[in-house]
Order: structure tokens, then C-alpha cells, then sequence
């Protein structure tokens, strides 16, 4: 897959510009390869007892919120400081920034209330992430 990654890498940071919010990019890369896309990763949750509030973000209503201790149970400790070296922040920021990502990012990517075709994931994301976009804040 390392082609692919390198690929979408530059597909991303093309579109994205070096504005964009790096752990952003990942996670919407790390939805990509997760075996079932979205869905794989929604029914992950399901899985893991937290299906409640995967529906959430995927539905119309209100988003519940994730911490980022239930981030590391779902996602796994060895997932999460992957994403954190790629971006080169601690593990720890890695997972309170991602509880924050990851139920807006799955929300936008699911504007029906369902989730899309996988061929359709990475156009969207794309989109997305590019109007997360906020320059000047640099949140962390």
C-alpha cells in the first residue's frame, strides 16, 4: 500500500495546501484503509460497545461527544500513536484532538444520515477538509 499512501499523500497536500490540519488529513486517510471504510469504522464502534454515539454523528441529530479515552479503546493505543507520529505530536494530543475530529468529520462525510459509497469517501473528505480550514488558529 505504500504507493497508494504516497499517492493519496500528495493528492491530499495538493488539494489541501500546508494549511490543512495534518491529524485531519490522516484520520480521513485512516478511514480510507480501515477494512469497510466508514462503515467498517462505525460498526468498529458498535463493536466496542460505543455504537450510540457513531450513530450520532452518522444520523441528522446532535453529534454526541467521544473522549479520548474511548478514542484509544476504539481506535486502539498502536492506531492512535501512529496518527501521532505521523503528525509528530504525543500520543495523548493525538487522541483529545481526534475526539474532537472525528465526530465533525464523520458527520460531514454523512450529510444524509447514511453512510456513503466508499468510492465517494475520499472526493468528500477532501471537501471537507478543506473547509475545516481556519487559518490563524493553529489549534492544538
Amino acid at each position: 500500500m505504500g504507493l497508494l499512501d504516497d499517492l493519496e499523500n500528495k493528492a491530499v497536500s495538493s488539494v489541501m495546501g500546508s494549511t490543512t490540519n495534518p491529524l485531519a488529513s490522516q484520520l480521513l486517510q485512516l478511514i480510507q484503509q480501515q477494512p469497510g471504510g466508514l462503515s467498517g469504522l462505525v460498526q468498529n464502534f458498535h463493536d466496542k460497545g460505543l455504537g450510540g454515539l457513531a450513530t450520532s454523528w452518522v444520523g441528522t441529530g446532535q453529534n454526541l461527544p467521544i473522549s479520548a479515552d474511548q478514542i484509544q479503546h476504539v481506535l486502539g493505543s498502536a492506531q492512535v500513536q501512529q496518527l501521532a507520529a505521523k503528525v509528530g505530536i504525543s500520543p495523548e494530543a493525538a487522541s483529545s484532538q481526534l475526539s474532537q475530529l472525528l465526530p465533525t468529520l464523520v458527520d460531514k462525510l454523512t450529510p444524509n444520515g447514511q453512510v456513503p459509497a466508499q468510492s465517494n469517501l475520499m472526493e468528500m473528505g477532501l471537501g471537507l477538509l478543506k473547509s475545516l480550514e481556519t487559518p490563524g488558529t493553529g489549534a492544538a
